[in-house]
């Protein structure tokens, strides 16, 4: 199994809230004429390449793995953490990954803030649209069968459709993520893919283009006999994600490898979804070990030669927050941490020109 049970997360709604991502420099000095390269920030990704290596329409690169991460941050400083985030790991980061309500008003439910718009500029956003309203009454919170109805077109959808639109760059948007935690409760996968298919057909009759639909699971093996009733459809799905963390002491489960966390997730879904769509490790981190101190930067040393094993797996993100309850924080622990995911994402492989702006 690619999970335990319980091993799925729900976030609460100020965990779902945004990334900050850097710029960095590269100096050439040519002294004497010898070439010399000092690093005084954050690395650019290299310049744009062949033809070969663009990435295609759908943001899929074609010579490697996009490398993004969420970063803990309020709104309003979503930039200053994604630098400060940069800064520790010696390079910028290629996709920013922040998360939104349906509330009508206010920060949260505005998909693009202009932080997100500043972020965006040097890098790709990742926008989870969640159907919640958080800091709403009961009765203001947005279900899948109003949405699939249209009830929300006016207020909410088309608002935030315009706005992308308007925005220009193409952006990935998931419509609420691990959505296998929130059936029956929330409405049946039939009324999820409804809702799904409804928020799509709007955007599109609105003329917006540049949306790369993202469909994002927990991946929790347990829930996979209704990933299939779950599913839009290929029509209406250009990248498949998944969650999978090693939980630890946050869940009672032992300590697994990253790729025991990734690779019966990566198979069921390339064996039962989807042989040929990009996937996407939306979300993927490590508890810590206080007992082995090296134990959550030797997790991480993995994660170049596992991703590079997973057919299709075109970008990973590192979550770098905490989940509710005790042993819960999956964030990067201690120096040797830091270190070792620098030293991971300094792979060639998570090194791919960005698209055309």
């Amino acid at each position: 199994m690619a999970g335990a049970p319980g091993s799925h997360r729900q976030h609460t709604p100020h965990e779902r809230r945004g990334r900050w991502a850097a710029t960095g420099v590269l100096v050439a000095l040519l002294l004497g004429g010898v070439l010399a390269l000092t690093f005084t920030g954050p690395q650019d990704p290299p310049p744009r390449g062949s033809a070969r290596c663009r990435p295609t329409e759908q943001l899929v690169p074609n010579c490697g793995a996009w490398f993004g991460a969420y970063v803990r941050h309020d709104k309003p400083d979503l930039e200053e953490k994604v630098l400060a985030y940069e800064q520790r790991i010696g390079r910028r980061l290629d996709i920013v990954y922040t998360y939104h309500d349906m509330s009508t008003d206010g920060l949260e439910g505005q998909l693009l803030t202009e932080q997100e718009q500043r972020v965006g500029r040097d890098r790709m956003l990742l926008l989870s649209w969640e159907s919640k309203w958080w800091n709403g009454t009961a009765a203001q919170q947005p279900s899948w069968r109003q949405i699939a109805a249209g009830r929300l077109d006016h207020a909410v959808i088309d608002v935030q459709a315009r706005r992308i639109r308007d925005y220009g760059r193409k952006v990935f948007v998931s419509f609420d993520l691990e959505m296998d935690t929130r059936t029956p409760a929330a409405g049946t996968p039939a009324e999820y893919v409804a809702a799904y298919r409804h928020i799509h057909d709007r955007f599109r009759a609105l003329g917006v283009k540049n949306v790369v639909w993202t469909w994002i699971i927990t991946g929790y093996t347990g829930h996979s006999g209704m990933f299939r009733s779950l599913y839009p459809g290929d029509d209406y799905v250009d990248w498949i994600g998944y969650n999978q963390y090693n939980y630890f002491r946050c869940h009672k489960t032992s300590w697994r490898s990253f790729e025991q966390t990734q690779r019966d997730t990566h198979e069921w879904i390339r064996a039962h979804l989807s042989a040929d769509k990009p996937l996407m490790l939306s979300e993927f981190g490590t508890a810590d070990d206080p007992r082995r101190p090296r134990a959550q930067a030797d997790w991480y040393a993995e994660v170049p030669r596992v991703v590079k094993e997973l057919d299709g797996v075109r970008a990973a993100l590192q979550w770098n927050h905490r989940d509710p309850g005790p042993g819960c924080d999956l964030s990067l622990a201690r120096d040797t941490s830091w270190q070792s995911l620098r030293e991971a994402v300094s792979d060639p492989y998570f090194r791919q020109p960005l698209p055309d702006r």
